[in-house]
């Protein structure tokens, strides 16, 4: 994500699930197999701390007055936070070979205990009804997940963080741009600052919904990187995306997980339009674009696997050649006359 030449692009599997081993069983796949010999999976782990509010809440304020109630429910400090092995874990990551994921934020309507239909309406009335009174509870959520993070940081080095984002459905995100920033955003300031100040270069905005409209206030508040999740893959294009943000936004996913129960032919149309010009620019890791489901055949898999094998080997190739011809370039007496290369050229140079 450093637009650098690493000598793979790693692939992050969701994991799968039991009910879809089952089905490829029954379509040949033999019982048992490790799919990690099959196909090259790199391992990310995130970090097992727990954002919700200790006890639940059972009844949100309604008042400034039960702020404090809220607070006392969400105190960084609460060992039952972190896993009993916490130490012995610590030492373990400082000395590990894989991604180390820390989650940092549950999202707008998660953190407001958005479960059903009748909190959604009380938590959205509330930005317009009694705005005081949902900065607070977004100040208090933002300030816990901040020290929460400090903590967490002052002890492991990671390489992102990311933000859990589930703020609308495919047509378009269930705050306004405007209501977003003012609101959302600005609770997580506390958050974005304790993570720039130890360092961590990559800040993961992960959506499940089209967030298209709000991409330009997210960049503007720190945010660097997007994994769109089973979205509106037209809405939500990456190749769009890119052009209109540039190497400002990197990217994770992209590839339309529902091409998986079509033919070969669509999949690697799907993958042909997007991950190749993706790879050549940089700062993108290919994948679909939701957890695999039963109903996604494994010769299907298996394919879309393979392509991305073979992408990640042409990619590998690429980055190896374009690192000697710089190379070569420095030691060029003319290397000043080079031109750099385009984002938006597939990776070509201008000329």
């Amino acid at each position: 994500m450093r637009y650098g030449s690493p000598d793979h692009v790693p692939y992050f599997e969701e994991g799968l699930r039991e009910d879809v081993l089952e089905q490829w069983y029954e379509q040949g796949l033999p019982e048992g197999t490790d799919l990690s010999h099959l196909f090259r999976t790199d391992r990310r782990e995130r970090i097992p701390v727990s954002l919700v509010p200790n006890p639940p809440v059972e009844k949100w304020p309604t008042s400034t007055r039960g702020l404090r109630s809220l607070r006392h429910r969400l105190d960084p400090s609460d060992p039952g936070r972190y896993p009993e092995d916490w130490a012995s874990r610590v030492g373990a990551w400082r000395s590990r070979d894989h991604v180390l994921e820390l989650t940092v934020h549950r999202g707008f309507f998660q953190s407001m205990g958005v479960h059903g239909w009748g909190r959604f309406e009380e938590a959205t009335a509330l930005l317009h009804e009694n705005p005081r009174l949902a900065r607070g509870i977004l100040d208090i959520i933002g300030e816990f997940a901040a020290a929460l993070t400090e903590r967490i940081l002052a002890e492991v080095e990671v390489d992102f963080v990311s933000f859990s984002e589930p703020i609308g459905g495919n047509d378009r995100p269930l705050l306004s741009p405007a209501t977003y920033e003012d609101f959302v955003l600005s609770s997580y300031r506390p958050v974005l600052e304790v993570v720039r100040r130890h360092g961590v270069e990559t800040i993961v905005f992960i959506t499940y919904a089209n967030a298209r409209v709000l991409m330009p206030c997210v960049l503007k508040a720190g945010f660097n990187c997007l994994w769109a999740c089973e979205v509106n893959t037209k809405a939500m294009d990456y190749n769009d995306l890119r052009r209109e943000f540039g190497r400002d936004l990197r990217l994770i996913g992209g590839i339309d997980l529902d091409t998986l129960l079509l033919d070969k032919s669509a999949i690697r149309s799907e993958m042909e339009k997007t991950v190749p010009r993706l790879l050549a620019q940089g700062g993108y890791i290919p994948l679909a674009d939701g957890r695999v489901r039963a109903n996604v055949p494994f010769e299907n898999y298996r394919y879309y696997r393979g392509l991305l094998e073979d992408s990640n080997s042409q990619s590998s190739l690429d980055s190896n050649s374009q690192s000697s011809l710089d190379s070569n370039s420095q030691s060029s007496p003319d290397s000043n006359s080079q031109s750099s290369p385009d984002p938006d050229s597939g990776g070509q140079e201008r000329t």
